[in-house]
């Protein structure tokens, strides 16, 4: 993997060398802006509209509006002092427990191998996080932005999560249209807790896969081939406006017993065993034209 990053990881007085690596990896399918007229792909230009012409990187700075019009530049190497990335650290400030971060605060995860020195002490603070149970929340800077971060142990690993800071999360109170408190029906509510517990089950990620991808890769072989491509059935929906219907008929159709549920009138779910299976679906032939020549 490409380092990203060369620093130290620091808590108390104790200094780990480590190196940065991106934990994930892009596989958004990448598609190019086509002039249709002459099929050419599009350029991205950096024009100055008061001179009138391409603009090099070594000519670009960054600058921040302060009133419209007037802008006040920075250079890089003054930026990168202000944020505090020229020293290179991960500072950590506080150990916590990971179920104490709300999901919401994450934005990226790295790695973080040791360094060409220090395994010693970076297999003595992944040892002591691992049988400790903690994690800890740091101060990073990564390209001239100063970034609050989890550090935390995968597997055999250290790994960095960046974090958003307290303000950078939205208030829920924005969320327009959130429901006062409603009282809940008795019997829906038995079901729904049914529907969840049916669906329940450890969490495999290898199970879920990116489907539009596929379907976009198949689209493009069969382009590439001259091919018509065809498309998807529609999936049929029932409209059920009934939610005690609607609880019933999910219920029905996820049992994995092939169990039909019925909920009685005094609000008592009973499962009557049933040997009805759904016909497997036949495969569609997909139809093709002769290629383009």
């Amino acid at each position: 993997m490409h380092t990203v990053w060369k620093g130290a990881i620091s808590f108390g007085l104790v200094h780990v060398p480590v190196k940065m690596f991106s934990a994930t990896e892009d596989k958004d399918i990448s598609m190019r802006y086509i002039h249709k007229t002459c099929i050419t792909p599009l350029s991205y230009v950096r024009k100055c509209q008061t001179c009138e012409k391409e603009v090099e990187w070594e000519e670009i700075s960054k600058g921040y509006e302060f009133e419209p019009g007037r802008f006040i530049l920075f250079e890089k190497d003054e930026l990168e002092e202000i944020s505090g990335e020229a020293n290179k650290e991960i500072k950590i400030l506080d150990f916590v427990n990971l179920t104490d971060i709300d999901p919401v605060y994450f934005q990226k995860t790295y790695y973080l191998g040791p360094g060409d020195t220090g395994a010693g002490a970076y297999m003595l603070l992944l040892d002591s996080m691992r049988q400790t149970g903690k994690i800890g929340i740091a101060k990073v800077s990564i390209r001239s932005k100063s970034s609050l971060a989890a550090i935390r142990v995968i597997d055999n690993c250290l790994a960095m999560e960046t974090i958003f800071y307290p303000d950078e999360i939205r208030p829920i109170s924005q969320v327009p249209n959130l429901p006062e408190k409603v009282t809940v029906n008795e019997r829906e509510m038995e079901m729904a807790k049914m529907l969840i517990n049916q669906l329940s089950t450890p969490f495999e990620p290898e199970k879920y896969k990116d489907e539009y991808r596929a379907r976009l890769l198949d689209a493009i072989e069969h382009k590439v081939a001259g091919e018509e491509i065809q498309s998807a059935p529609e999936v049929q929906k029932t409209s059920v406006i009934d939610l005690m219907a609607a609880l019933q008929a999910s219920l029905n159709a996820t049992k994995p017993s092939e169990a039909k549920v019925t909920l009685g009138a005094d609000a008592s779910v009973t499962i009557e065993p049933t040997t009805e299976k759904k016909p497997a679906a036949k495969p569609r032939a997909r139809k093709t034209k002769e290629p383009v020549t």
